[in-house]
């Protein structure tokens, strides 16, 4: 007669929390995978991280890092993989038999994931609005699909120096300019904003001029559409949010806490779920 498999616990931490859609993501992957595992969500903030994983006993496998945890996780993180030290930012902690955590980073991978499968064209030069961390992962991630130039828009050069660095470390050409639509924009066939919501909403309408054949990859997904993804719409483009990235990151994720590759369509379906049950 054989034994059930015991429990297994894993949870996204970050400060706020309350918003995230990845214990429904998770919760989701778990049915489909018949694991009775348990995905909790937990208020944590910097300085409170070391302390929270101090206390988790053996039967916690893995974790999943939103803002603001991203660097201080990689920082106490007993190793690393190549791309979270690449990005200087880990979203996922797995922790293995011997007490031991491993920092990953799938937000790269993840972006890789939603530019394929929205058809975005690469080889052409890429145009990226935001200059913070989310701007770096999509570098990182640029720098892996052997993509053309990237040109970072920015409210100021020193914001985006960090990530350009890693654009520099990882020999992909990406240069600063400034917060405003040129021809080069133009010339992108894929334009990706890292930018948080509203912030390049008094551009949306000049920046989708042109979109047609073209992508616009916006990373955020609440409050969506957002005025630059309706403009790129309406004007023939296509369009990728951050909720593709929720799940293509979580496929990652999953890969590394469970073994298993779950679907994308299970996930993206249960995170459209959660959504429609808040509105």
């Amino acid at each position: 007669m054989s034994t059930p498999d015991p429990e297994r616990r894993c949870a996204v931490l970050g400060s706020p929390i309350a918003h995230s859609l990845s214990p429904a993501i998770h919760r989701a992957a778990y049915r489909h995978l018949c694991l009775a595992w348990r995905y909790t969500a937990h208020e944590v903030d910097e300085t409170a991280l070391a302390g929270f994983l101090a206390g988790l006993g053996p039967d916690w496998l893995g974790l999943s890092l939103t803002m603001p945890l991203k660097r201080v996780a990689l920082e106490l993180s007993d190793d690393a993989s190549d791309v979270a030290r690449a990005v200087g930012a880990a979203n996922t902690l797995i922790r293995d038999d011997d007490g031991r955590w491993t920092a990953a980073n799938t937000d790269v991978p993840g972006i890789v994931d939603t530019v394929t499968e929205a058809g975005g064209d690469v080889a052409a030069p890429v145009c990226v609005w935001g200059g913070g961390a989310t701007a770096a992962s999509v570098l990182a991630a640029l720098a892996l699909m052997d993509a053309g130039p990237a040109h970072v828009h920015a409210r100021s050069a020193e914001r985006a120096g960090p990530a350009l660095a890693v654009a520099a470390a990882l020999g992909h050409p990406a240069e600063p300019v400034s917060w405003t639509v040129g021809p080069s924009c133009r010339d992108a066939a894929v334009t990706i904003s890292t930018a948080p919501a509203g912030a390049v909403d008094d551009l949306a309408d000049t920046l989708a001029e042109g979109a047609s054949g073209r992508l616009l990859f916006d990373v955020v997904y609440d409050p969506w559409p957002t005025t630059a993804a309706a403009a790129w719409m309406a004007a023939g483009g296509t369009v990728a949010s951050g909720l593709d990235l929720l799940v293509h990151q979580a496929v990652g994720q999953l890969r590394l806490m469970t073994g298993a590759d779950v679907p994308v369509a299970v996930l993206r379906s249960a995170a459209h779920a959660a959504i429609g049950a808040r509105t």
